[in-house]
């Protein structure tokens, strides 16, 4: 084994790498993991800065994985860990032998640019929502995603792994509710919120060339107050027992419908 190799799951960047993991050394310290050939593959390929590269070389067997090292090397520290280091280090079974650590971006919303369509949700709390809503915007032709007052953190390894890579090359603001609506007075936005008792059913709705979804956490929705300001409301009719949508799943119906 190569004398480079880490073995020792007590080394300081193993160790640092499984802290990112808790939320709190995300936030201090600015950077977050990325797990698994595809998703490290969208950060380099979108050239966001990455720290470090972790590879175990027994683990590492695809063509694709190797050239991606290759290309890797000119933008990021590559550092080879045994197979064992990199099992502890991994949240999927079966891992595929690469992990990165990443710095985050904080976008703000005056940096902006060629925005028209996009969705935006008030406090979310589940990870794996947020990622979805994400990849769900790339793949439907949205331009951006809103986190709006707090809620999950948006580098959470379950958003990350759940966006597919569309974290990479979506904007994604984490601003407050009141500063997303001067922003969206300012640009002309159509603001159209979601909710089970608004009266326009969502098939019957069509939104203007510039519009923005809104939806409200997975346990609230929507507040009274946070509708009022909406320029439309529309609801996706239940007709089983359930008394709503998975917030991911309604965000998909509501995208891909109105860029139909």
């Amino acid at each position: 084994m190569d004398k480079s190799t880490i073995t020792s799951l007590s080394n300081p960047l193993i160790k640092q790498a499984r802290a990112l993991r808790q939320r709190k050394e995300r936030m201090e310290t600015g950077l977050f993991l990325v797990e698994g050939i595809h998703h490290v593959g969208e950060a380099v390929a979108a050239n966001w800065e990455i720290q470090t590269i972790l590879y175990a070389p027994d683990m590492l067997a695809s063509d694709f994985g190797r050239q991606l090292l290759r290309h890797a090397a000119l933008q990021a520290a590559l550092q080879p860990v045994s197979a064992q280091v990199m099992e502890s280090l991994a949240e999927k079974d079966n891992p595929q032998g690469i992990l990165a650590i990443v710095g985050q971006k904080r976008m703000q919303l005056d940096e902006l640019v060629s925005v028209r369509t996009g969705a935006a949700v008030v406090s979310p709390q589940d990870p794996g929502n947020v990622g979805t809503i994400l990849r769900t915007l790339d793949a439907a032709g949205a331009d951006a995603l809103f986190l709006l007052d707090g809620g999950v953190d948006l580098y959470h390894p379950t958003s990350v792994r759940a966006s597919m890579g569309a974290l990479f090359s979506k904007p994604v603001v984490q601003t407050t509710f009141a500063e997303f609506m001067d922003w969206k007075k300012r640009g002309g936005f159509q603001l159209i919120g979601t909710s089970a008792h608004a009266d326009s059913d969502y098939r019957n709705f069509r939104p203007k060339p510039s519009w923005l979804l809104l939806f409200g956490s997975e346990q609230k929705g929507l507040s009274p107050e946070q509708l009022a300001v909406c320029d439309a409301r529309v609801s996706l009719p239940m007709r089983g027992r359930a008394s709503s949508l998975n917030l991911g799943v309604a965000a998909g119906v509501l995208l891909y419908h109105f860029f139909n």
